[in-house]
């Protein structure tokens, strides 16, 4: 092999670039990429004795070859600058923007780990954590290239150093490039790998192929133009071509028990058309012709890959009893099998066919997949927890279960039908009621098993369930749970704000025609920094940021009698033997109404104006501006009773559970003394007036309606 062979220059690269890559802007940033890394390394040169510039020459030409956009290009150009060089962060921002900074300093990351493949548990360990540690796939697919091209040049290496370089290539780094279904790089890195490792056994393949290949060139030649005149006559337009398969397949096979003369794919052709229909079209009139092998026959088409392969595989008896494996694909189909994910975005300029709008979003959902996984380390998990969860649902422990229709669903080992549910769309998930797996009907947790045929069925009124946290197995689904939720407290608490600020203002006498007028509207925005349209308002009132009274006043001040804190009294006897005043004896004392404390609650006093002392619970949001006034108060332990307290019960459906709450009530010892039901668009909210003899009962009562599937939340409410 010559040496010098990888010795480009950018302008052979720019080139190839040209041929898929035509905007000048795009181009641009791939010329200043190329003078920074050229500057950079200005004066460094690899074991090979070549300027260190050769090399990310040779990544972003390997990246071409895949079709990579331009800003992996770029990456792949500036892949060591930061590592090797005297450039920071900042400057390569400021230079390259914020997007190729940070592929590059995720392939910087990748760079310092130190793999170890000693045993079969630290391999696949350092095969999630390549994963869990790049936040956009396209630092991968830039570590790929750069290890193919150091594989190129593993000789300028010890011999030591290089089974450590090729037993990493081939154990880690390839089975990454077959999960992403970049078939040209995982290709070359097997073949390399097994060169270093095993020479003898790769060159005894080599050496048996060259024996055979004029032979097989020459029947592979004659099976090609029969199977082109076939196609031809038949009115199909196509490419064909004869196939190689690679060194380190045929090894595989060998150590299977295989010999040459059973390998059935040594002799292949690749057809390519336009249409799927085509496809199918020239299977049916090369069986036609040539009779195929019994059960050598796949269609991954109707049923792709995980990593997005499609094209059908047929095994004939070829010319002269040779056996032919035939390979027919759509022109998009070669590419993704070629290309895989890294395809993605040179597909996504293109407004082409359907099947090219669903490979962007099959490779959108894997890009997510990825991303997914990062997450992991925003939520404050140990170390050990992060490794786990990454090894649990990236690369090979991973099942496949289909749709009844077919469509094979990559999940995490332990997946559940609630997984399954949500892989196919949020939607599906969040109305999911049920599964029925290979005909039979299964709980929720039932953990799904490799091509298991999983049926869902829906309810457009269903809505998840707070269990199904427990029960989910992937990060992505437990996610979707999370945001559902998330979504609908907001919701719920909009609804809330609206539903207490508009009886407030009907308590104050004020029609909501004078209260929305866009002048007042203007001066509660301008009041509250943080509020900028009436969702901010309620949603801030509803979940208890701001007061309605504050709300209201901004526009509509309150005369002075009625500054002071409403209050209401209990019973019709003074409060005297249940509150006990700090320092005074004998003084009239009343339970807020805005906040109506039970025996148990932590309380304080206010010092009303001529009404005796009021008791707020400490934590209520009319407090804020009492400060000044506030004496300290406590519960007698003597006290024996029953105090106001006011509830919302939110559902999570449009049934009404009126009677079912009002039992439960019951059933726990409460006199409810009005339940009114509030409409939502699709739920119902319940505000319930009680009464109860201290905190322990109340929170207990909570709890037992907060136990109901039907039921989202319990809230204890501010009036």
């Amino acid at each position: 092999m010559s040496r010098n062979r990888d010795n480009i220059s950018f302008d052979q690269v720019l080139e190839k670039i040209k041929t898929y890559i035509e905007d000048e802007k795009e181009l641009q940033v791939i010329n200043d990429a190329y003078e920074l890394a050229r500057s950079k390394h200005e004066g460094q040169y690899r074991k090979t004795g070549e300027a260190y510039i050769i090399h990310p020459l040779n990544v972003a030409l390997i990246l071409t070859e895949i079709y990579a956009d331009y800003e992996t290009i770029s990456a792949g150009l500036l892949h060591d600058v930061l590592e090797d060089c005297d450039c920071t962060h900042e400057e390569m921002e400021e230079i390259m923007g914020p997007t190729i900074t940070r592929i590059v300093e995720g392939v910087t990351k990748l760079s310092k780990i130190h793999f170890s493949t000693e045993n079969d548990y630290l391999i696949d360990y350092y095969k999630k954590i390549i994963v869990g540690m790049s936040e956009d796939v396209r630092v991968i697919i830039v570590k790929l290239a750069d290890r193919l091209h150091n594989m190129r040049t593993l000789w300028a290496l010890p011999k030591d150093r290089q089974k450590v370089k090729a037993k990493e290539a081939l154990e880690i780094l390839a089975p990454i490039g077959d999960h992403l279904g970049i078939h040209k790089i995982k290709s070359e890195l097997e073949d390399l790998s097994l060169r270093y490792l095993k020479p003898d056994v790769y060159y005894d393949i080599a050496e048996h192929l060259n024996r055979t290949k004029l032979e097989r060139e020459q029947t592979v030649g004659e099976m090609l133009n029969q199977v082109r005149d076939l196609l031809t006559e038949h009115h199909i337009p196509h490419e064909i071509k004869g196939r190689a398969k690679s060194i380190y397949s045929i090894y595989n096979k060998l150590q299977n028990g295989k010999t040459f003369s059973n390998i059935y794919d040594l002799s292949g052709l690749r057809i390519l058309v336009n249409t799927e229909q085509e496809c199918y079209l020239a299977l049916g009139i090369i069986h036609s012709k040539f009779r195929p092998m019994p059960n050598r026959f796949k269609d991954y088409i109707a049923m792709p890959k995980p990593n997005m392969y499609q094209s059908l595989h047929t095994t004939v008896f070829g010319i002269d009893g040779y056996l032919f494996e035939i390979q027919i694909r759509t022109y998009e189909m070669d590419e993704v099998a070629e290309n895989g994910i890294a395809s993605h975005w040179s597909y996504k300029e293109n407004n082409g066919s359907e099947q090219v709008a669903n490979l962007t979003d099959t490779t959108e959902q894997k890009l997510q997949f990825f991303k997914s996984i990062i997450d992991l380390s925003h939520d404050h998990m140990s170390s050990e927890d992060f490794v786990n969860s990454v090894k649990n649902e990236v690369l090979n422990n991973n099942i496949y279960c289909y749709t009844p229709k077919g469509d094979i669903i990559e999940l995490p080992i332990g997946a559940t039908p609630i997984d399954f549910a949500y892989k196919i769309h949020t939607k599906v998930g969040e109305t999911m009621v049920g599964a029925i797996v290979n005909d039979q009907i299964v709980p929720l947790d039932y953990e799904l098993q490799d091509n298991d045929i999983v049926k869902i069925n829906t309810n457009k009124s269903a809505t998840p369930s707070r269990e199904w946290l427990n029960i989910a197995k992937a990060t992505t689904t437990k996610n979707k749970i999370k945001s559902y939720f998330t979504k609908n407290e907001k919701d719920i608490y909009i609804d809330k704000g609206k539903y207490l600020l508009e009886k407030s203002l009907k308590k104050r006498k004020i029609t909501l025609s004078d209260f929305y007028k866009e002048e007042n509207l203007k001066n509660i925005y301008k009041e509250f920094k943080d509020i900028d349209d009436l969702d901010d308002l309620y949603l801030n009132i509803g979940n208890e940021k701001i007061t309605r009274t504050a709300v209201i006043n901004v526009n509509f001040k309150e005369p002075e009698e009625e500054k002071k804190p409403k209050t209401t009294k209990v019973s019709k006897k003074s409060l005297d033997a249940d509150i006990i005043v700090s320092g005074i004896d004998k003084v009239k004392v009343n339970l807020a109404h805005c906040c109506s404390p039970v025996y148990g609650d932590e309380i304080i006093g206010y010092i009303t104006k001529g009404n005796g002392i009021t008791v707020h619970r400490i934590n209520c949001p009319n407090l804020d501006a009492m400060e000044e006034r506030t004496i300290e108060v406590k519960w007698n332990s003597n006290t024996n009773k029953k105090y106001l307290s006011y509830l919302f019960v939110y559902s999570n459906n449009r049934e009404n559970h009126l009677v079912d709450f009002l039992q439960i009530l019951s059933a726990g010892g409460i006199n409810v003394e009005e339940a009114r039901i509030l409409n939502k668009d699709e739920s119902f909210i319940y505000e319930i007036t009680i009464y109860v003899t201290s905190l322990d009962q109340l929170n207990k009562i909570m709890v037992s309606l907060n136990n109901n599937s039907y039921i989202d939340n319990v809230e204890r409410a501010f009036k």
